[in-house]
């Protein structure tokens, strides 16, 4: 069985009627923007609230409060009855403080906190990742009937509130309170599952709870945490409907297709969407000159100021590629790598912004020496910097073997730099090959993941360029697609009542 991508379509189960009433949704997560922020989940969990909000949901959010997390400088404030809140944990309780802050003017965020766990600078990457995780998730759902608000449905992201679901269908599952709170489970990158030992089952609480886990196969009996939530919520959605379809195969499943087949008709794709008040070329202060689609001219400026900054020769009218990634096999740079070279013998110019393996470090240092006036390497991350690629390049490459969604193709599109993709994931849902002929598509795609197709649209991207106005034209298409998070938003409202009616069958 597929997926199902649009559940505003499904109708794999019987209407069912509910209270006339705004819905009242809890989304948790290990990070959030503007206060905590490793990868793209911080985006999400930042911006779809906002957007839920804006459609008359009563949306709150749930996070732990890392020792990076200021609370007079992000004006947190303490909730009297829950600074000393006792949460179970293993054989013994551990005390947490709970404050609330904003994101916006009016979406409530609970920051969960505990001196032994969270009062570290990094967010991940610690030997009791488990424990912290478990720790935060436990104290989320005991913290809720003090609050005295019941939400209807917990929207979970990522391994680290993967157990919530699990919970509400175990040692929650007979308290009144809990009985008619569903889940959603959003998987965001497949690979990173939160595998611990199974030791982690008892120190969640759940150790008494039978689970055989067909997809792990180490005699060490090894737990991935994304499992229990992909066995027990209600629905389980992906960050793109290409993505929600690619998990299911071997190719892309990481050993858990099997366990998503199995309940293939709970999995939805909805595509992330970006925040179009931060990235709004109108309106950036980081460009030289601010421009819309309708202003295309003014954007030149913009070129000519990222060739300045990047130190390169200024010129207008020298195709202008523009590539901001972590600099992993994942996103690409094992093809790059190998067509870099003939690139350099092309006319044309680099800039490249990102971290990550030291291979690739090297590399492009060496590059850049040998072609100092056609590429430019940022081996760091600068955010000024990265809105002037976005806004001075003309192509922006995301060559990568596999993206659940991708946003930089997205952000690109926003600020009239034309992408040049492989068709999968998000990709593959956001970037329609171009057309010259007919003046359609928005984008340049490949499809096999070697380094001739790559190659290909590269050269298929820098021989449309040579004719001005269907370029033009393609940049006013890019430029005024709607990929806000409002569409998002309401996709992600009718995936919440698809999970109530899956939460009342049996």
């Amino acid at each position: 069985m597929q997926a199902t991508n649009n559940p505003a379509a499904s109708s794999s189960t019987e209407a069912v009627n509910f209270p006339i009433r705004p819905l009242k949704i809890l989304i948790v997560a290990a990070e959030v923007v503007p206060f905590a922020r490793v990868g793209h989940v911080a985006e999400v969990v930042g911006s779809l609230p906002l957007a839920l909000k804006e459609a008359g949901l009563d949306v709150r959010v749930a996070v732990p409060r890392y020792g990076q997390i200021d609370p007079l400088k992000s004006d947190l404030k303490p909730l009297a009855n829950l600074q000393a809140l006792p949460i179970p944990m293993d054989t013994q309780r551990e005390k947490v403080q709970i404050s609330e802050g904003l994101i916006g003017n009016d979406v409530p965020v609970y920051f969960i906190h505990n001196d032994k766990y969270f009062s570290r600078e990094g967010i991940y990457g610690y030997p009791d990742d488990a424990e912290r995780f478990i720790l935060f998730c436990r104290a989320v759902l005991e913290m809720l009937p003090i609050l005295g608000w019941q939400p209807d449905l917990i929207h979970c992201h990522e391994w680290h509130t993967a157990i919530i679901p699990n919970w509400l269908k175990t040692i929650y599952a007979e308290q009144p309170f809990y009985r008619n709170i569903a889940s959603v489970y959003t998987i965001h990158n497949l690979a990173y599952q939160g595998i611990f030992g199974y030791r982690v089952l008892e120190i969640a609480g759940i150790g008494e709870y039978e689970f055989s886990y067909p997809e792990q196969s180490d005699s060490n009996r090894m737990v991935s945490l994304m499992s229990l939530g992909i066995r027990s919520a209600d629905v389980i959605s992906t960050v793109s409907p290409t993505y929600a379809r690619e998990i299911l195969t071997p190719s892309l499943g990481e050993h858990m297709e099997g366990l998503l087949n199995s309940r293939s008709e709970r999995l939805f794709g909805i595509l992330n969407g970006i925040n179009t008040n931060i990235f709004n070329p109108a309106t950036d202060r980081y460009l030289a000159a601010n421009f819309e689609a309708d202003t295309l001219d003014k954007r030149r400026e913009n070129k000519l100021n990222l060739q300045h900054e990047a130190h390169l020769p200024q010129n207008p009218d020298v195709p202008l590629i523009g590539m901001i990634s972590r600099l992993a096999n994942q996103k690409g740079f094992d093809l790059l790598a190998q067509i870099i070279e003939p690139l350099m013998q092309l006319e044309l110019q680099f800039v490249l912004m990102g971290t990550g393996d030291p291979f690739y470090h090297e590399l492009f240092r060496q590059i850049a020496q040998r072609y100092p006036h056609k590429a430019s390497f940022y081996l760091t991350f600068n955010n000024p910097m990265a809105q002037k690629i976005y806004g001075g390049s003309d192509l922006f490459l995301m060559p990568s073997r596999f993206e659940p969604c991708g946003l930089g193709q997205m952000i690109a599109m926003r600020y009239g730099s034309i992408p040049i993709v492989r068709e999968t994931g998000g990709l593959a849902d956001t970037v329609k090959n171009v057309d010259p002929r007919h003046d359609v598509g928005n984008g340049f795609t490949f499809d096999e993941y070697s380094a001739m197709p790559f190659y290909a649209a590269i050269i298929r991207a820098l021989e449309t360029y040579k004719y001005p106005q269907i370029w033009r034209n393609l940049m006013r298409r890019d430029m005024q697609a709607d990929y806000s998070w409002h569409a998002s938003a309401t996709q992600y409202i009718a995936l919440y009542r698809h999970a109530q009616q899956f939460h009342l069958q049996p």
